[in-house]
């Protein structure tokens, strides 16, 4: 069956979706396997599905800024997500750590301005300012805004939260080195098969490692991962490569909505008022600063 335009752009929307069901289902892995333990098996099952669905990785294909800066950025992008949702003290914390993470898209371009030369026009700034507000709102829960309540919720685990905002900036960074450096190029599989042997490494000599209680829940959570990861980016390649990419690119600053939406189901949450107005807050910023660089 041809994949005439409009079928494109549906599969690079499915895409959207499948990445949206990240946070929750990376908490409710770790809860069972552990914060390293979940994450090693997370990326080890993916790599294995992407190695199925793409091939095996070709590294001396791979441009050496590209596979060095960008590899570098990749992996610890996606260690640092895994684990410091793992490490979150409860389900409403690590909700709070996945929408930091959420941070990247206006981060990308306010990094593209010094990395890319992109231009931009005023309101790019509002944009990030609403942004960074809207994590600040997340963050405050069912209380009144202090400093001092945003500096208590963040010292309650500082780790976490360091992680994800670091995470944050380490996504972006990687989608400006891959714009300028990478040539058209992939090497996702190859940084995916190095991010599970990194968890490993962490996991074997990191001391006492955290019990793993394996359940046949625990194990189809996994395996669905994995595979949505290998599904989710060949569709958003067809998406991006046939479908309507100004639709798709506006979709995918939604994601914020759609990630919290399935995270809140299948971690059966029940999110404060405020919590919802923030993830609005995160994704109108986005979209502002991505006008702002059209």
């Amino acid at each position: 069956m041809a994949l005439t335009p409009q079928r494109a752009t549906l599969t690079g929307l499915c895409a959207i979706v499948l990445w949206s069901t990240t946070v929750g289902l990376i908490r409710s892995i770790s809860e069972s396997l552990g914060a390293t333990g979940g994450a090693a098996l997370i990326y080890s099952a993916s790599a294995l599905f992407l190695c199925l669905a793409r091939g095996l990785p070709r590294w001396r294909n791979l441009p050496p800024r590209y596979l060095w800066w960008g590899g570098a950025l990749f992996v610890s992008y996606e260690i640092c997500l895994a684990v410091s949702i793992g490490l979150a003290h409860n389900r409403p914390q690590a909700l709070e750590l996945g929408m930091i993470n959420y941070l990247w898209p206006s981060l990308t371009i306010v990094f593209a301005i010094p990395f890319n030369q992109q231009r931009f026009r005023w309101w790019l700034w509002p944009g990030l300012a609403l942004a960074l507000g809207g994590i600040v709102w997340v963050l405050k829960g069912h209380s009144v805004w202090t400093p001092q309540l945003l500096w208590h919720n963040v010292m309650d685990n500082p780790l976490a939260y360091g992680l994800a905002f670091f995470a944050a900036i380490a996504w972006a960074l990687y989608n400006n080195v891959t714009r300028r450096y990478a040539e058209g190029q992939s090497g996702v599989t190859l940084f995916f098969l190095i991010t599970a042997i990194a968890l490993w490494l962490k996991f074997a000599i990191g001391g006492q490692p955290e019990p793993m209680h394996f359940s046949p829940g625990v194990v189809a959570e996994v395996l669905f991962m994995a595979a949505s990861t290998a599904i989710a980016y060949s569709a958003w390649n067809a998406g991006i490569q046939h479908g309507n990419m100004t639709l798709l690119a506006t979709a995918s600053y939604f994601t914020p909505v759609f990630s919290a939406l399935l995270a809140t189901l299948w971690l059966q949450l029940t999110p404060a008022f405020s919590f919802w107005q923030g993830v609005v807050m995160v994704t109108l910023g986005s979209l502002i600063c991505w006008r702002a660089t059209r």
